[in-house]
């Protein structure tokens, strides 16, 4: 049974990122080797971070919402940007269109982020006795990144990629980018700060990441229209 679990914790956590990649084009545009250096990028991006982390910020004695202290770590989380950039801009694609792009790079981002994140807990504690819902959230928070993973590679596309662009859209484009890179951020102020449940705050994660995707697919395809 506790294996059972296991699977099917599993499953949930990883297996939306095989299907998007398998139920569109980018697997007929073998854009795997795209998604694996964005992984890649992720990583060196997350230990920059956690460096960064590791040096400017505090201990804290309690489990309290310190403003300066969520304020540093979303300025901290914003290295996920420029990484998010170097993985877009510098690393050499395939002969690939900007819509394949940014997909392979988003599904790439999202499933190094949850392998780092949530394989070694969903190892350890979804093999346990007793049963919890922990991982199965956990999965669902998974999806929702992903959504808002392949939602801020398409944001980025256009920011940096998509030089013709209508001038009234750039600040929309830029606040949902914003938005989305503080996610993070969001979510902890809500859990710490607000006193939210996990549950809750999964909850809020998927409906902000169908949002955000609707939004980011509206000016997407705004932006691919012939612009003078």
């Amino acid at each position: 049974m506790t294996m059972f679990h296991f699977f099917n914790c599993a499953i949930l956590t990883f297996g939306p990122h095989a299907v998007y990649y398998s139920a569109t084009p980018l697997s007929e545009y073998d854009t795997l080797g795209t998604s694996v250096k964005a992984a890649l990028v992720y990583l060196g991006t997350a230990l920059v971070k956690l460096v960064c982390l590791a040096t400017f910020l505090q201990v804290s004695e309690n489990d309290g919402c310190d403003p300066y202290q969520e304020l540093l770590k979303a300025l901290i989380g914003f290295i996920d940007v420029a990484g998010l950039y170097f993985a877009l801009t510098q690393l050499t694609h395939r002969n690939i269109s900007q819509n394949h792009k940014f997909q392979a790079v988003g599904l790439g981002w999202a499933f190094a982020d949850s392998v780092l994140h949530r394989l070694a807990p969903l190892w350890v504690g979804a093999r346990g006795l007793e049963f919890t819902w922990d991982y199965i959230l956990q999965g669902l928070e998974a999806n929702a990144n992903l959504v808002l993973s392949i939602s801020l590679a398409a944001l980025g596309s256009l920011i940096w990629l998509r030089k013709n662009k209508p001038k009234t859209l750039i600040p929309i484009i830029y606040a949902c980018a914003g938005i989305v890179a503080t996610m993070p951020s969001i979510t902890s102020y809500l859990r710490r700060g607000l006193g939210w449940h996990f549950p809750k705050v999964v909850g809020f994660e998927l409906f902000t990441s169908l949002v955000m995707a609707f939004i980011s697919w509206q000016l997407f395809s705004a932006c691919q229209r012939p612009y003078v």
